[in-house]
């Protein structure tokens, strides 16, 4: 059975920083993507960030520069260090697991596994 358990969500104030995590069980995920995605009310779920299989990563034109995506394959566990947050990076965070072998995995249908979310707020 797979579980993502996300935490590190937060309030913090603009220009402020956090860094979230999601430990995966019943799966080795370091042979498939894993991404980051996020939702904001009334909006609809958004790729924010995402590791394939071989280290390559991704991210949304609108974190780029400013979120980074990484693994530590010996805690099975996912990251996304958070810098320079805006009021608009408000949302709650997914992570999620794709079984894509090929392809990037930027849609939610690509994913087939995914956490059950933790609250990012940050305050202007």
């Amino acid at each position: 059975q797979v579980q993502l358990v996300e935490s590190g969500g937060g309030l913090v104030q603009a220009g402020g920083s956090l860094r979230l995590s999601c430990a995966a069980s019943g799966l080795t995920f370091t042979n498939y993507p894993m991404g980051w995605f996020r939702q904001a009310p009334g909006k609809e779920r958004e790729f924010v960030a995402l590791e394939q299989w071989d280290s390559l990563t991704y991210y949304a034109d609108s974190v780029k520069g400013r979120f980074t995506i990484s693994k530590d394959n010996a805690k099975n566990t996912v990251y996304l260090q958070m810098n320079s947050l805006k009021p608009e990076d408000t949302a709650v965070y997914f992570c999620a697991a794709s079984l894509m072998r090929f392809g990037v995995p930027k849609t939610r249908n690509h994913y087939n596994y995914w956490g059950q979310g933790t609250q990012v707020t940050v305050s202007s």
